[in-house]
């Protein structure tokens, strides 16, 4: 599971549903959700959390992309197995993430150690694991 700590920066609601602003070390991240963890507000310091699973990669992109949180990083890890590659990127100093891509995938954009690339992360995929401020 992957961790980030974060700051709730801002919170809109529409009856159940809600859009929530992160502040993760400068970067914006958002988070769409049905109900409210118990203490988040605005301020609130918070443990995000992701599925490696749910994080694409991307290589060279260029143009918009529907994606609400764009990260980037260098990898600094590659595990490919038969069917899975585990990647591992650095995204800021001390913090990595890991994503699970189809082996494929891994190879036909030929990643390697070192290389740039941008970790998408769909504002449904992205989730409050515990409100620090309770």
């Amino acid at each position: 599971m992957n961790r980030l700590k974060a700051v709730v920066s801002m919170i809109e609601g529409e009856q159940n549903l809600h859009i929530i602003s992160f502040d993760f070390q400068g970067t914006s991240l958002s988070m769409m959700g049905l109900d409210l963890p118990f203490g988040l507000k605005i301020g609130a310091n918070v443990i995000l959390g992701a599925k490696p699973s749910h994080i694409a990669i991307a290589k060279n992109i260029h143009g918009e992309l529907s994606y609400s949180n764009q990260l980037k990083g260098m990898i600094v890890r590659i595990e490919n197995g038969k069917l899975l590659s585990s990647i591992v990127v650095e995204i800021k100093k001390d913090v990595t993430l890991q994503s699970f891509i189809t082996a494929k995938s891994s190879q036909r954009m030929n990643l390697q150690t070192g290389d740039d690339v941008t970790l998408l992360i769909k504002a449904s995929d992205l989730f409050v694991l515990e409100v620090c401020d309770v």
